[in-house]
């Protein structure tokens, strides 16, 4: 698939999928003769694993180390399991913060 068909299928824009690229989020994507970027599946299941991971609030940082220890293979299953548990108490605190605050403010 190329750039625009990814962009389109995901609603994200080109730039994004480009910026994404760079630092490392969709591990290295291949090119045609023409220099075109050829998106594959595995390609496009990072985007689409991103995309949800972003939209429940994970940092780009925290999804770059993601991505650096799954390269790594399978001996850092356990080093990515915690990082999400840590992801996921986080978001559970910034919830219960957002309710205590809903509950209390009055405008």
């Amino acid at each position: 698939m190329t750039i625009s068909e990814v962009s389109e299928k995901f609603d994200i824009h080109q730039d994004t999928l480009r910026y994404y690229e760079r630092i490392g989020l969709i591990p290295h994507v291949n090119r045609n003769k023409s220099g075109i970027r050829d998106y594959t599946e595995e390609d496009c299941n990072w985007v689409e694993f991103i995309k949800c991971m972003r939209s429940a609030g994970l940092p780009i940082e925290v999804l770059i180390e993601y991505v650096a220890l799954f390269q790594q293979g399978d001996e850092t299953l356990e080093a990515r399991k915690k990082l999400f548990i840590e992801q996921r108490r986080q978001l559970l605190k910034r919830m219960e913060d957002m309710q205590k605050n809903a509950g209390t403010s009055r405008l």
